[in-house]
């Protein structure tokens, strides 16, 4: 730590600091040239096209040089989080004048050149984005998609007990329903075992065209709100500049007294002081938007106002009028004082900005290739269960799950977490709680179960929040899983969207490549939520991720327990990828030995043997447990009922928008169109049992040879409280349904006589009929399905 400045003398640099910042970030909207104003400025000066957003750069830039005074006197581990990633030309401002930036674009050095260097290439074709982005350093959020700050932040600190996460939450930001329920976060963190998110609700006012809610809430209905929330709101809102700087400073001190104060109580042995419910600290910030800008332009005001929110004065490349008044503005900040050609940034300046290991730019947990740990993974195969005999009845994927995350997180107890809504219990993976529990540090009752302050599983039914808290502890290094009901995964698609591009920006970037992969269990499947309903019946998440161009997303559809196992482990070993395991949690046949289920993962796809004849005259293709159950019932069904007809049966564990199978590059890639182009051969009909919407398989097919001939089935939107068989039947991805499209299928290729084929066909037709039948009249699917049992004929 170094001699800590009075306060007069900090508040001096601050402002300096704040001044200059607010320059830079102005300057790479406008200026393409003449980037210190050495002359009288020109229409040649500033850019063709006008892009960025000014009205919360100077906010921005405020809360952050306070940050920058505190870090320098305390040498805290921080990161700062950007809610709203429009105001990036504020955030590039700081990583330039805090030298962040220079380490990893050699250009940028804090120079003459190197501002000319930002301010030209802000917003410019393969230049710097307008938006916070993976290629800025110390960014774990894009945040062009607003709301997922907050989460992402208490993400970042959980087993990271001396990090610091300050988060910036923009007042439009904060009117987002993942923002609203992101601040119940502070409910799960143990201040003994994690670090602190300190929020600041940057109030000022407006969106793009209009007052924001809380901008318009008064001081008292706020600190109500966020008393009510659990935290201490602190309060910064002064009607004149030099007592906001004061107001500032002392709320930034006052946080960081607080929650060093939680925490040393929360670790002093000693202490008696931990609380349940600690009473972290968030700072309530209201300045004006586009502070310290152009005040009025043609009668009409900015400053303060909706008008500043992007660009001011959006003519100045031709305008005389605008480019004086912009000049006028940025003179204002008289540059010439806070930065030399010859020394840089003046002395005030450098006072207050960190050495370079506490910057927080180049803190290191926001690099998680070069601190992530490897995982020790259990050994599956004492995981699972005998599989021996093809079919035995008596595993559940989710059970074998669960028993590997129980192994896992003791494994692992500081670098891995269960994320989830309230049903891990639900979804069979409740072995977890004999290695950890559920966090939550708010008031307990003597029932509650499986719950502790420092528990490695967060449940919280909000999937947004889920999904940022998944996010933040993967970008800081480490290692989770977010497991869903199959249908309500699809609430975050969009934030899955929007960690995508991150991820596949991230992939280019060398200092960046090397991060996690993000996986998703996708449990309770619409095929067996017949007793819960339509609104539970959606497998739309995985035509999401399907649609994702290139190898980054893989869907695996994992048949039984033991290739589940197997799923598991390939899916934590992976880096910068999406994996969506879609896997039952009902008691279901086991049909793969641990061997056989390698195998098949290596490629993806497998001919099951003990299924398949040599030449076949018709296939069968299936993607997923129950549609792999329904097909094999098909075809045991064919075989009694036409012996001589030859099937191959083939499974298909892993689904990408590349593709059936693993890709791993461009000569196992033609290895696997190789294979399958045999298994499925140039000319056979194949029938395809799909676990989800049938197009995300038409559109994989197009590329085979004779597509016409592959006939897909899947889920088609028919559902309702029912049966489970009836879900099948519903969506005619029974085996009687199968079996009718394989009769008529064997007819048209004249493996069949006609009156065989009419005679079976009647008799299917009829059994959908009894069925139909039964289940109206007792309820339940008839014995001859809920028993049924596979076996070789």
């Amino acid at each position: 730590m170094v001699p800590k400045l009075t306060k007069a003398k900090a508040i001096d640099a601050i402002k300096k600091y704040h001044r200059a910042a607010n320059y830079i970030a102005a300057a790479q909207i406008y200026l393409q040239n003449n980037v210190l104003l050495n002359k009288q400025l020109s229409h040649k000066d500033i850019k063709p096209r006008l892009l960025g957003h000014w009205g919360t750069s100077p906010g921005i830039n405020f809360v952050y040089a306070n940050l920058q005074r505190l870090i320098k006197e305390t040498n805290q581990s921080m990161l700062f989080v950007l809610g709203p990633g429009h105001g990036f030309p504020a955030l590039q401002a700081n990583l330039f004048m805090e030298g962040s930036l220079e380490k990893f674009y050699k250009k940028a050095k804090k120079t003459k050149a190197g501002l000319q260097y930002i301010t030209s290439q802000f917003s410019w074709p393969y230049g710097f984005p307008s938006h916070s982005n993976p290629g800025a350093p110390g960014v774990i959020l894009e945040g062009g998609e607003l709301g997922y700050a907050l989460a992402t932040s208490y993400g970042a600190i959980l087993d990271n007990p001396n990090l610091i996460v300050t988060c910036l939450v923009g007042d439009g930001e904060a009117e987002t329903g993942p923002t609203a329920t992101a601040w119940h976060c502070n409910k799960f963190i143990d201040p003994k075992t994690n670090g602190a998110v300190l929020p600041i609700l940057h109030l000022n006012g407006y969106k793009i065209s209009g007052p924001t809610i809380y901008g318009r809430m008064s001081n008292s209905e706020l600190k109500n709100l966020f008393k009510g929330y659990g935290y201490l709101p602190i309060i910064v809102d002064e009607k004149e500049d030099n007592k906001m700087y004061s107001s500032m400073y002392n709320a930034i001190n006052l946080a960081y007294k607080t929650i060093t104060k939680i925490q040393n109580d929360a670790r002093n042995k000693k202490s008696k002081k931990q609380k349940n419910k600690p009473k972290f600290p968030m700072i309530i910030l209201r300045s004006k938007k586009g502070w310290t800008g152009i005040k009025e332009l043609h009668h009409k005001k900015i400053e303060g106002n909706c008008l500043s929110h992007q660009v001011v004065g959006k003519k100045a490349k031709t305008d005389d009028y605008e480019l004086e008044k912009i000049e006028k503005w940025f003179k204002s900040y008289k540059f010439e004082e806070l930065f030399s050609e010859k020394t840089g940034f003046c002395k005030e300046i450098k006072s207050i900005t960190p050495k370079e290991k506490y910057c927080m730019g180049l803190n290191h947990h926001a690099y998680a290739a070069k601190i992530k740990q490897k995982l020790k993974l259990p050994n599956i195969k004492n995981l699972t269960e005998d599989s021996s005999i093809p079919g035995t009845i008596g595993s559940s994927s989710m059970r074998r799950a669960g028993a590997y995350l129980e192994q896992l997180t003791k494994l692992n107890p500081d670098n891995f977490r269960l994320f989830s809504p309230d049903e891990t219990y639900s979804n069979k993976l409740d072995a977890m709680f004999k290695s950890t529990k559920r966090a939550f540090v708010w008031p307990k009752k003597s029932w509650d179960t499986d719950i502790a302050n420092s528990g490695k599983v967060i449940e919280m039914l909000s999937e947004h929040t889920l999904q940022g808290l998944t996010q933040g502890y993967i970008l800081t290094g480490r290692h989770a899983i977010l497991a869903s009901y199959e249908a309500f995964i699809e609430i975050i698609s969009s934030m899955a969207d929007q960690y995508e591009k991150f991820i596949r920006v991230s992939r280019e970037i060398p200092w960046r490549r090397g991060a996690a992969s993000i996986n998703y269990i996708l449990t309770s499947s619409g095929w067996r939520q017949e007793h819960n309903g339509f609104s539970h019946q959606n497998p739309k998440f995985i035509s999401g991720m399907l649609e994702k161009p290139g190898n980054i997303a893989n869907v695996y559809f994992p048949p039984d327990g033991s290739s589940t196992l197997a799923v598991l482990e390939k899916c934590l070993k992976s880096t910068d990828k999406i994996n969506v395991i879609v896997a039952g949690k009902t008691v279901e046949p086991r049909w793969l030995t641990l061997d056989m289920a390698k195998k098949e993962l290596e490629q993806g796809f497998m001919q099951w043997d003990f299924l398949s004849d040599n030449n076949p005259d018709i296939i069968f293709a299936a993607v997923g447990d129950y549609l792999t159950k329904e097909s094999i019932a098909a075809i045991q069904c064919l075989k009694i009922d036409f012996p001589n007809i030859k099937i191959r049966f083939i499974n298909i564990m892993e689904l990408t928008s590349i593709g059936i199978g693993q890709i791993t590059d461009e000569n196992h890639n033609k290895l696997r169109k190789n294979k399958l182009a045999k298994l499925f051969t140039k000319n056979k009909p194949v029938i395809f049992n799909y676990h989800g919407y049938p197009n995300d398989v038409n559109s994989l097919l197009i590329h085979h040879e004779n597509p016409k001939r592959f006939h897909v089935h899947g889920y088609t939107e028919h559902g309702s409280t029912t049966t489970p068989f009836d879900m099948h039947v519903r969506n005619q991805t029974s085996r009687f349904h199968l079996c009718i499209e394989a009769t008529n299928l064997l007819l048209k290729e004249k493996k069949i006589s006609k009156k065989q084929a009419q005679k079976k066909i009647i008799s299917f037709e009829q059994k959908l009929r009894d069925h139909k039948k039964y289940i109206l009249k007792y309820g339940e699917d008839p014995e001859e399905i809920k028993f049924w049992k596979w076996e070789k004929v």
